[in-house]
Formats: C-alpha cells, structure tokens, sequence
C-alpha cells in the first residue's frame, strides 16, 4: 500500500507534536536547572548548581541507596524470573497454570493495599530501616511481572532447539543458561530496564519502610528537597535532573535491545 505525500507529512506533523509534548518540559527543566538562583539575575549555563543540589540535598547518600537498593532488586528478581519462567514456560509441570496465576496476583494486588501490614510483619522481624526492608517487596513485586514476561518468551521458542539440546545431552540448567539465554536476551534486558526503573522511582515503599529515613532513596530525598527550597526552583531542577540522569543513561546504553525486547514481546502477544 502506498503512502501519498500528503498523508506522510500529516504522520511527520502528528509525530512532531508528540515529541514536542514530551521534549519540551524536559528542555525546561534542564534550563531552569542551568539558570541563575540570583533573582533579576538572567545569566545562563551555572553548572555549579548541580554540584550546590548534591551537597545541600545530600543526594550522595541518597543515590547509593538507591543504587545498592535497585541492583539488588534487578539481580535477585531477574535469576529468580528466569528460573520460574522456565519451570512454566517450558517444563510445565502439573498444577502450572494454577501457579501461574497465583504469580499474576503479585501485579494486579497493588502496593497501597499491603504495604502497611507488611510494614508491622517486617518490623516484628526487625527488618525496617535496612536496605531489606525496602528490597524484599519490591523483588516480590518485580518477579511477578518477571515470571509473566520469561514465561512469555520460553513459550514462543522454537521446540526444535529444545529436543536438539536435550538430544546432545544438555540438562535443565546448561539448556536455560547456555541456550536460552542467549536467545533471549532482547526480552533480558527489557526486563532489565524495566524493573530498574520502577525500583528507582518507588517512593511508596522506601517512605513506609524506612521511618527514620536512614535508607532514604533519590527520589524520596528529591520530594523532602523541594520542602526545603520550595522558594528555589532552579535547585530543585538540578536535584530532578540528577535523580533522573541514571535512567537516562542505562536506556541509552540498551535502547537498542530494549525496543527490540518490546517489540517481539508486542508482536508475540
């Protein structure tokens, strides 16, 4: 079917303006950050006000909670997805599909609903304000949507390769980590993204579990910042873009299998 050039340039509109709805308050943000705290001050481009953000918000600490808290997380939950996944994807044992839905509670149950009684369980353990507290429901969380995705991915691959491997003698362990693996990792790595980013941007479950702030997050530390220069927008700015800046970075270091992993994911479902 061919395009005529006038419906091309209505797409290349549509899209324009889509972009421009999402490019605009970023670029924002960015000049606001860059911009003078000084008022009647219209000087632009003061870097320094990212290292005044860090200092003042004490983001240095925030920040390593929140990277110690979401590579446990990825890590713990993207092994435990894999493995589960597998067992329902590919081995399919009796009582499978049951288990299978019993995993898709952990995505439609929200977080709101439990994060208090899981509070007082984790407490009883003297489990709060540590770094477990925060990671353990947000693992349980991640390995739901986890096994979903994996289980996804096992149950289009190719039953050939599966007898060929199991013909050369290959068991369970060699087939997931040797062969599918590698297979799969656009849908790895999708996980990958994901998962990071919903651990990095949870403010629910750091602020309840985390009552004397000790393993406060980034985000959670950004909110708590702006009560501070609630008056001061351009280092509020500057906190927002440092906050944002890992994510920014880990999707342009694998965007390319991420876009890949979503759009077999789409083509799949």
């Amino acid at each position: 079917m061919t395009v005529s050039r006038t419906e091309r340039l209505v797409n290349y509109v549509i899209l324009a303006l889509f972009a421009a709805q999402a490019l605009v308050p970023i670029l924002y943000v960015l000049w606001l950050a860059l911009s003078s705290e000084r008022i009647g001050d219209h000087s632009w481009f003061h870097p320094e006000n990212f290292a005044t953000a860090w200092d003042q918000g004490h983001f240095s600490q925030y920040m390593r909670n929140s990277i110690v808290i979401a590579a446990l997380v990825v890590s713990v939950a993207l092994v435990l997805s894999l493995m589960s996944g597998y067992v329902l994807g590919i081995l399919r044992p009796r009582g499978s599909d049951v288990l299978f839905y019993v995993f898709l509670l952990g995505i439609m149950v929200p977080s709101e609903a439990i994060v208090l009684p899981l509070f007082f369980d984790l407490r009883s353990l003297g489990l709060t304000d540590t770094i477990w507290a925060i990671a353990l429901p947000q693992i349980a969380q991640s390995l739901a949507f986890g096994t979903f995705w994996m289980r996804a991915f096992f149950r289009g691959v190719d039953p050939a390769i599966l007898e060929a491997a199991r013909l050369d003698g290959a068991g369970d362990a060699r087939i997931l980590w040797s062969i599918l693996l590698p297979i799969g990792r656009p849908a790895v790595v999708t996980q990958v993204v994901l998962t990071f980013m919903w651990t990095w941007n949870d403010f629910l479950i750091p602020l309840v579990m985390s009552p004397s702030g000790k393993m406060r997050t980034a985000p959670l530390g950004l909110a708590f910042f702006q009560g501070q220069y609630t008056s001061g927008s351009t280092l509020l700015a500057a906190g927002a873009v440092l906050v944002a800046l890992p994510m920014v970075v880990l999707y342009l270091l694998l965007q390319k299998q991420f876009i890949s992993g979503m759009t077999e994911g789409a083509v799949k479902g």
